[in-house]
């Protein structure tokens, strides 16, 4: 087939590959315009748009498709860019721009989308994080043909995945970027043959994944030992779960659901113990043992190098 493809993080990146190792002609790529990064915040590409240069694919970098909206010259001339593609679909994955009526009517078979959910449940920004952190058992890649909508297209070919009691939001997210990809050059596949059933959305069960705010980083230890574990899978590698501990911020990476305690601590976030598997730490109903942790300018350490290098004490509280 003859694609265009829009998308921008590593998540995308992995699709694209599939699909230039599948043998469709990718005729454009859209991606996010480049942004600072590092220390120098130098103006850094995109995943994607780093391979489509890898590969001699055309790269356009739109800041806005909207005609009537603040860049409207950039729309414009996105617009010349993809009509002269015609192409027989546009791919969708992770791009981080709201796509109008105008570009999905563009394409002949219309407009793609890989989805890191098994919809309706978690539409939106951060399916991955918000299913870890809830506490799903399951998730997966939903294939959706786009409408006007905030991912209520109906759905074309869908498959699950369990997420593991190990899994981050960093493991879940590389399995899913996988599947994302050979699911959509299974779809593309049927597409060419006729053979897609679309079919709508349930109306029961539909749930927001809202975009993730470093705000919501903190651990609140008057939570259940569950509910911060899920958290902190989730919130690992973006934006990292954090506590407070002798004035410093430090990060959270990894913890361990201990005992369950028989009353509710006093003091939640008390240091109760140390011991050779970690920090032991009061939650709600049980203690929790990190496992990694990180300090502000250091590396992650496990716990037994963090507490060999800091004066930690139990009776100690992190908040």
């Amino acid at each position: 087939m003859k694609l265009v493809f829009a998308g921008t993080p590593e998540f995308a990146a992995v699709a694209l590959a599939h699909l230039h190792a599948a043998g469709h002609d990718i005729v454009l790529v859209l991606s996010q315009p480049d942004r600072p990064a590092g220390r120098g915040m130098k103006l850094h590409p995109s995943p994607v748009k780093q391979f489509a240069r890898a590969h001699g694919m055309a790269v356009a970098q739109p800041r806005s498709l909207r005609l009537d909206g603040k860049y409207p010259a950039d729309a414009e001339a996105a617009w010349a860019a993809l009509e002269a593609a015609q192409a027989d679909a546009m791919v969708v994955a992770a791009y981080g721009l709201i796509l109008p009526q105008w570009v999905l009517d563009l394409p002949r078979l219309g407009c793609f989308n890989i989805h890191a959910s098994l919809l309706p449940r978690w539409r939106g920004a951060a399916p991955i994080h918000r299913a870890i952190e809830a506490g799903d058992a399951v998730t997966g890649i939903t294939i959706m043909q786009m409408d006007a909508g905030l991912d209520t297209g109906d759905m074309l070919l869908s498959r699950s995945l369990p997420i593991l009691s190990s899994d981050t939001t960093g493991s879940l997210h590389d399995r899913l970027a996988e599947l994302g990809g050979q699911l959509m050059v299974q779809t593309l596949g049927q597409a060419e043959l006729g053979q897609l059933q679309p079919v709508p959305q349930p109306l029961e069960g539909i749930t927001y994944a809202s975009k993730i705010d470093k705000a919501e980083a903190g651990i609140d230890w008057s939570q259940t030992a569950q509910i911060i574990s899920q958290r902190v899978r989730a919130f690992n590698p973006f934006p990292g779960a954090s506590t407070q501990w002798a004035g410093e911020t430090l990060k959270i990476w990894a913890v361990a659901v201990g005992h369950a305690l028989a009353r509710p601590p006093q003091i939640p976030g008390q240091i109760v113990a140390l011991t050779p598997s970690g920090m032991v730490v009061a939650a709600r109903d049980a203690t929790l043992v990190i496992t990694e942790l990180q300090r502000p300018g250091g590396k992650r350490l496990s716990s037994a190098e963090f507490l060999r290098g800091c004066s930690v004490q139990a009776g100690q509280v992190l908040g």
